[in-house]
Formats: structure tokens, C-alpha cells, sequence
């Protein structure tokens, strides 16, 4: 019987949807509506710097980040396999998005805990 590792990609897909669909909405609220529109005051840039140098909060952003786009790269290649039927190009597709996952994974905690 072969193993399969599709059980850890629908684990990521799972923990990446339920993270993403608690917390994305919130800070796009915040950050695009509420600040810019004057509901909420806006924190200062010194503010934010002093949040985000927080190891926990860092944590929580690599994580959010990191969840979300292997949540992504598994919904686009199972759109491209199931929904547009490019079935033989599975092996490719399976390299590309979850390459730039982890791509974008490794900027992101190089931008949050290098930059």
C-alpha cells in the first residue's frame, strides 16, 4: 500500500482557512476601513513598530501568513486539477504552488524576523 501525504496538505489547508477566515477580515477591517476612515483612532507607526517586535506577535503573523497561502496553493491546485481538468499537469502544478508558498513563506519571516 502507498503513503500518501495528502493528509498533511488538508491539515495545512484546514488550519489555513480557519485562521484565515478568523483573523483576515478582522485586519482588513482595521487596516482598510476603521483607521483610514476615522471610526477608530490609528495607531502611530511607533505604536505598530513596538506591537510587532513582540516574538508573539511575530509568531502569530508567520503563522497566519504561513497557513495562508498553503491554504491557497492547495485550493489553486485542486481548482486547476478538479475544476479546469488539467489533470496532467499535476505534478507541476503541485511543484509551483506549493513552491511559491514556501517561497513566500521563507520572505515573510525574513521580513518579520530579519527586516
Amino acid at each position: 500500500m502507498k503513503k500518501s501525504n495528502e493528509p498533511f496538505w488538508w491539515a495545512m489547508f484546514g488550519a489555513g482557512g480557519v485562521l484565515s477566515a478568523f483573523f483576515i477580515p478582522i485586519l482588513i477591517f482595521l487596516f482598510a476601513l476603521a483607521f483610514p476612515l476615522g471610526w477608530l483612532p490609528a495607531p502611530s507607526f511607533d505604536q505598530l513598530e513596538m506591537l510587532t517586535s513582540s516574538l508573539i506577535v511575530k509568531l502569530f503573523l508567520f503563522a497566519l501568513i504561513f497557513l495562508s497561502l498553503f491554504h491557497w496553493a492547495h485550493r489553486f491546485r485542486f481548482t486547476l486539477y478538479d475544476g479546469l481538468q488539467v489533470k496532467h499537469l499535476n505534478e507541476l502544478i503541485a511543484v509551483l504552488s506549493y513552491g511559491t508558498a514556501l517561497f513566500g513563506t521563507v520572505a515573510a519571516g525574513w521580513v518579520l524576523f530579519f527586516g
